[in-house]
């Protein structure tokens, strides 16, 4: 259903090109059917459109007059300003896909003004690559066909997991944040390799295998993680006396506060921009 559809992406940061890169990449859209557009950094629309032959356009309300979907994807702090800014151009025929951490589809719907169909969505930005976790939740005015769509544009860049809308805070915490996580993981482990005198290249291809063998094992295997965990364990082994490190400085612990803590900042988010004249929020 997507294929055909003209996109505008309303924003042009990471994640927008994450988006567009995949959506290319998996034939989902033509290049010629995407239109980017942000608030002020023309310089940043022109690199879009040499790197992806796509339009770019210097007012959301023209992007929004040519495309069917339009995708939020401006910082949250701008979303009022830019929300008001498209008030006369949407309509009821558009759908309305936002990847704004922590705005609701309510607060959406209630600044255009109009009864279109929201779907609020939290990818990752292995979407890049075909591999974003995306959960998808939709508004008051999204029905089964907007949701089908949404999973279809979505499903290309990776996979898709439909929930009710107030868990897309823990999704932002748990996998909307998450590859940062592995890439600060990654991080300390090239140090440890670097610190035992293996060379940066031959450590980063085996942390890599390391890791896409793990999370093909979890994904694959049916088995629990602690399970996965302790068939790796022997007693006395090398693993275990690796794994007591860990225990010793409570970094299972650390990471189940990373991603709290995470999520509560998308709730603190979404509440500091329900509030009126959000675009005055630094």
């Amino acid at each position: 259903m997507a294929v055909n559809k003209k996109i505008a992406f309303i924003g042009a940061g990471a994640m927008a090109e994450a988006m567009i890169s995949g959506m290319i990449a998996k034939k989902l859209a033509d290049p010629k059917n995407i239109i980017v557009t942000n608030r002020i950094n023309a310089k940043r629309l022109q690199e879009l459109q040499e790197n992806y032959k796509i339009t770019v356009s210097k007012s959301a309300g023209d992007a929004a007059h040519h495309a069917d979907i339009l995708i939020l994807a401006m910082k949250p702090k701008d979303a009022e300003q830019a929300l008001r800014s498209l008030n006369k151009a949407v309509h009821a025929d558009h759908i309305i896909i936002s990847v704004l951490a922590g705005i609701s589809t309510g607060l959406i719907s209630s600044l255009l003004d109009a009864p279109v169909p929201v779907i609020r969505a939290m990818p990752n930005t292995s979407a890049a690559i075909g591999y974003s976790a995306t959960g998808i939740a939709g508004g008051k005015f999204a029905e089964v066909k907007h949701m089908q769509l949404a999973e279809e544009l979505f499903s290309c860049i990776g996979t898709t997991t439909c929930l009710r809308e107030e868990s897309l805070h823990a999704v932002t915490g748990l996998s909307g944040s998450g590859p940062a996580y592995v890439y600060y993981l990654v991080e300390a482990m090239q140090q440890a390799a670097s610190s035992m005198d293996i060379r940066e290249e031959e450590a980063r291809d085996l942390i890599a295998q390391t890791l896409l063998g793990a999370a093909h094992m979890v994904k694959m295997s049916g088995d629990h993680p602690q399970k996965l965990r302790q068939n790796v364990t022997s007693p006395g082994g090398t693993t275990e006396a690796g794994i007591q490190m860990l225990d010793h400085f409570q970094v299972k612990k650390a990471i189940e506060q990373c991603v709290k803590r995470a999520a509560e900042r998308s709730e603190e988010l979404g509440k500091m921009y329900s509030r009126p004249s959000t675009q005055e929020i630094v």
